[in-house]
């Protein structure tokens, strides 16, 4: 997907007349307003939006309003406002249970070895498909190595949930290696919508 982060939603406009229709957000202030005008400057268009960043959970409903797919399901608190709000809204959402890669629990993302019991959580939410494990690799560190934990991951998430085998790795910067990987879902910002604006 084309992460749009501070980019107007005439940039969104120009991406879709070139063929695409997948674009990602990473906070609601932004991505709300713009999905409403992306619809207002192209309505003859259907776009999917993708909320990849932290979702605070006083933001779902929000969300929930213009995201069908969410990449950053982390704790149970935020499953708990999804299982609230999910039924207000007809369509089918879906989602990633985002891994924590890190060594520091207090990182963003389910450690692996509480994987698991979080997706047994998320699989219980109404009209709501869990596509799979989401990580980004820690800076510094050596994608392909921070991807096999993924791997290591998605085969034990799919040991409970079969379906979900989706992978969203990889970035601007090691889509490559993701794509080789085995991503079925990478967020391409700067590398197809050039530098972000400093003062969007």
């Amino acid at each position: 997907m084309a992460i749009t982060k501070n980019h107007p939603a005439e940039v969104v406009a120009e991406l879709v007349d070139l063929g695409h229709r997948q674009f990602g957000e990473n906070r609601d202030q932004e991505a709300g307003p713009k999905s409403v005008r992306l619809s207002e400057l192209r309505p003859d268009t259907e776009n999917i939006w993708h909320f990849v960043g932290q979702l605070q959970s006083n933001k779902v409903k929000s969300v929930l309003k213009y995201a069908q797919v969410i990449h950053s399901i982390d704790r149970e608190s935020l499953v708990a406002e999804l299982a609230k709000q999910l039924p207000k809204f007809e369509g089918n959402y879906s989602g990633f249970i985002e891994l924590n890669l890190t060594d520091d629990p207090g990182r963003g993302g389910v450690l692996p070895q509480n994987l698991a019991p979080m997706a047994e959580s998320v699989l219980q939410l109404p009209n709501f498909e869990l596509l799979g494990v989401m990580a980004v690799a820690g800076l510094g560190m050596e994608p392909a190595s921070e991807f096999e934990k993924v791997l290591a991951a998605s085969s034990k998430l799919q040991e409970l949930a079969p379906g979900a085998s989706k992978l969203s790795i990889g970035m601007s910067e090691d889509f490559e290696i993701a794509i080789s990987m085995g991503a079925t879902h990478i967020r391409v910002g700067s590398a197809i919508t050039g530098p972000r604006p400093l003062n969007p």
